[in-house]
């Protein structure tokens, strides 16, 4: 029997000239310090709430937890619409993106039909709702009259349709999917729904990955809605709750008389401030790394032309 020889092949090293090897070198350095700028205020801010008081008040924290302690977390957890409102927060979320993704994509595929009679007319009048609005009491008073003040409806209908993300969506539709294929799909008698739901969303995963994560981030640090529309303690997301442990942790120093006690307390509300951070971030900075991949592409892409 013949021995086959097993051909080791090196891949080919690409030669760099010496302005390529600077530019390169130059650009990496600055990344570097571009990424230290950003990631140190929040690797500081994690620190600083498994810190404890006193060393955060010192300011021994610098980059890792000094005395760990968990108080910052206990006092946020331990008030009694904390888990009630972290339900309430990622249902308004998850709701709320679902209807804004089904309406962005719903509304920008016609948008994109060169066929589409008065589309010029439609997108001006789209536009202009960015621009102008009713103003707060006509707002106040339509979710009254449509019967869905206090309710999660009040907070997830109202911004169901983002223009912003709908334009940004039509646009990518647009550049990135060929008219040819709707033109196919249509002489093999598809219809424009068949069409829509599996040939156009199935390749639009990168623009919908965008609308998610902007509209589940709006959603989620939504705060001015919820004040205004809603008062059952019951249905109060995560930002109203978090407000309230913030501001029930200052302290008034005219009711305070002594001295060791005003330490403490300052000590426990400067946790208490990085904790809340961390427990208001957390679930999105989790969601962030699974559409990262389609995060640059889908704006990029959205964004060449309107």
């Amino acid at each position: 029997m013949t021995k086959v020889k097993s051909i080791d092949i090196k891949a080919k090293k690409i030669k760099y000239s010496s302005s390529d090897k600077i530019f390169y070198g130059i650009t990496g350095i600055l990344l570097c310090l571009l990424f230290v700028i950003f990631a140190y205020p929040l690797i500081y801010v994690v620190s600083a709430s498994f810190s404890s008081g006193a060393a955060v008040s010192a300011g021994l924290v610098v980059l890792w937890p000094v005395d760990f302690s968990l108080e910052g977390y206990s006092h946020v957890f331990a008030h009694h619409l904390i888990l009630s409102a972290y339900w309430n927060t990622i249902r308004y979320t998850v709701v709320g993106t679902l209807i804004n993704i089904a309406l962005v994509m719903i509304t920008a595929y016609p948008l994109s039909r060169a066929d589409l009679k008065g589309r010029n007319f439609l997108m001006l009048f789209f536009v202009f709702t960015m621009l102008f609005s009713g103003g707060m009491i006509p707002w106040f008073l339509l979710i009254r009259d449509l019967g869905i003040l206090n309710s999660m409806w009040a907070i997830v209908l109202p911004g169901g349709l983002p223009i912003f993300l709908m334009i940004i969506a039509r646009t990518f539709i647009q550049s990135s999917i060929p008219h040819e294929l709707l033109e196919s799909a249509q002489i093999d008698g598809c219809s424009d729904a068949r069409y829509f739901f599996s040939c156009l969303l199935p390749l639009s995963k990168a623009v919908i990955a965008v609308i998610t994560l902007f509209a589940a981030v709006g959603h989620w640090n939504s705060f001015f809605p919820a004040l205004m529309l809603l008062t059952d303690r019951g249905l109060m997301p995560l930002q109203i709750i978090l407000r309230e442990i913030l501001i029930l942790n200052q302290i008034d120093m005219s009711m305070v008389t002594d001295p060791e006690a005003v330490i403490a307390m300052l000590q426990m509300a400067d946790v208490i401030r990085y904790a809340l951070i961390v427990v208001a971030t957390a679930p999105i900075l989790m969601i962030y790394p699974f559409a990262q991949k389609y995060f640059v592409k889908g704006v990029m892409v959205g964004s060449l032309k309107g």
